[in-house]
């Protein structure tokens, strides 16, 4: 089966490991060893009721969708959808500092997969442009360079070099197929997706409790995973050896397929496994053991004893031939796992390292560490399944359903219904407030499903533009004389 679904970016032929790096930075970024504890949140099975969801496949989801209208669509969607003046103010940063959006790469994915790398653009007006006369399959995005991303052949060998960039998570869910049977490859379904649901609840809540950021942009790939990208100033100024760090931190799932027991814990529990575990235990049940079924099959069942002790092993074994209720047997199997560590010198935390190793967030490493890697921009369109990578509102996790994200056909398909009365009067409203190419892209998003995914996108400009006012007048404070 073919895995590739256009997530993952085009590598970079010069791309290798960062040796340097400011190692103060390891650890000006560590994570805070004393995590609070935080109250139970509010994590309802009514939204994702497993047992009762049929399988399906992103292919049998998309019938509205044909890629061979992709060429004809995307002139449309460049035209007259895309939220030009939000992403250009999101990589603006406020113009941090001068050619900040200038010097960025633009990597576009065009028909039959020909890449063009190394752009970049003046202005949003030329980016605009370049866009609606390329109308790329797929968009990239990369660092913020030393120079202009689209002169560095013409920079002297060893200066062109990339800055900065935010920190960015890819999570795929092909890297769960070991622990999923519902699915495999680039199929979802809603049993599958609730890996996604964990992973963005784990790692959002360790990226600002343990390490202090803000502004986390959480993004819905188009297929079959999701994108964190990490916008606050010190997260975009970090080293390859700090985005390492961070990294290695959050990866607790190591090993290949070779590898049987893929989590291992050992006393003491760090603080931010027993957090990770209040998230995955939520869940546990009605996903792992309902929906997955990990302890109803012989094949399940054996790959689930694989990871105990061989006398706890024996033991269920015996008690597996009588007991077949799947929560029964999981209740059992963590009083052991109790019973032992009071018996035993250390260790013996089976029970958690089951439950870290079929639901813990599997991290593509490699995109989080490189600072000159490139990762799929929002608002691109998948052009297998037709979707829009949309923005995912956390505040409703537990209802984001990725076969409701609009496809770039229904959108256009939107442009042609009839306007409702209140839109013609938002139109006359807005009459004189933009020049007429702007005030026209405005009302067309608006008329469309994406509306309410560039309304969350600029909310979350509008955090970090308030962010950076209070910086900004904090700094302001400190340099006057008292």
């Amino acid at each position: 089966m073919n895995h590739n679904c256009g997530c993952q970016p085009p590598m970079n032929p010069t791309e290798e490991e960062e040796e340097e790096g400011n190692s103060g930075q390891l650890s000006e970024f560590r994570a805070r060893s004393n995590v609070k504890q935080r109250t139970a949140g509010t994590f309802s099975y009514q939204h994702f009721r497993l047992n009762q969801y049929i399988c399906i496949t992103s292919e049998m989801t998309t019938a509205d969708y044909d890629q061979a209208s992709l060429p004809d669509l995307l002139p449309l969607y460049y035209r007259r959808l895309f939220p030009f003046s939000q992403y250009h103010r999101w990589l603006n940063y406020g113009g941090v500092t001068k050619n900040y959006f200038q010097n960025r790469e633009f990597s576009f994915t065009l028909k039959d997969d020909i890449y063009v790398r190394y752009q970049s653009f003046s202005t949003q007006n030329e980016l605009e442009k370049e866009m609606q006369k390329m109308n790329p399959y797929k968009i990239d995005i990369g660092a913020v360079y030393s120079h202009r991303p689209n002169q560095h052949n013409t920079v002297k060998s060893g200066s062109f070099q990339a800055l900065e960039k935010e920190l960015v998570f890819d999570i795929d869910m092909t890297d769960y197929d070991d622990v999923r049977s519902c699915c495999s490859g680039a199929d979802i379904c809603p049993k599958c997706w609730t890996l996604m649901t964990i992973a963005i609840r784990i790692l959002d809540r360790a990226l600002r409790d343990d390490f202090g950021f803000r502004h986390c942009l959480w993004v819905y790939s188009g297929r079959r995973g999701v994108h964190c990208w990490v916008c606050d100033e010190a997260a975009r100024k970090l080293s390859v050896v700090a985005r390492s760090a961070v990294a290695e931190y959050l990866s607790l799932v190591k090993g290949g397929d070779e590898t049987v027991r893929k989590v291992v814990l050992s006393d003491p529990i760090h603080p931010f496994i027993t957090e990770s575990l209040t998230v995955v235990e939520r869940y546990f049940s009605q996903y792992a053991l309902l929906g997955q079924d990990i302890l109803g099959s012989k094949e399940a069942v054996d790959k689930v004893l694989a990871l105990l002790p061989e006398d706890v092993r024996k033991k269920l074994l015996q008690y597996f031939q009588t007991e077949k209720n799947p929560e029964m047997r999981w209740d059992t199997l963590r009083s052991m796992a109790q019973d032992k560590r009071t018996t035993a010198k250390k260790g013996h935390y089976f029970e958690m390292e089951i439950m870290l190793q079929y639901c813990y967030p599997r991290l593509d490493v490699n995109v989080s560490k490189g600072v000159n890697h490139l990762l799929k921009s929002p608002f691109s369109v998948h052009p297998k399944t037709g979707r829009i990578s949309v923005p995912i509102d956390l505040r409703e996790l537990d209802r984001f359903d990725p076969f409701e994200v609009p496809t770039i056909s229904l959108i256009c398909e939107e442009l042609d219904q009839p306007k409702t009365e209140e839109e013609q009067e938002d139109t006359m409203e807005n009459e004189n407030k933009k020049e007429a190419g702007e005030r026209r892209k405005m009302r067309d998003y608006k008329r469309t499903s994406l509306a309410k995914y560039v309304k969350l996108f600029d909310n979350f400009l509008e955090g970090m533009a308030h962010s950076r006012k209070g910086e900004v007048l904090k700094n302001s404070d400190l340099q006057k004389d008292f």
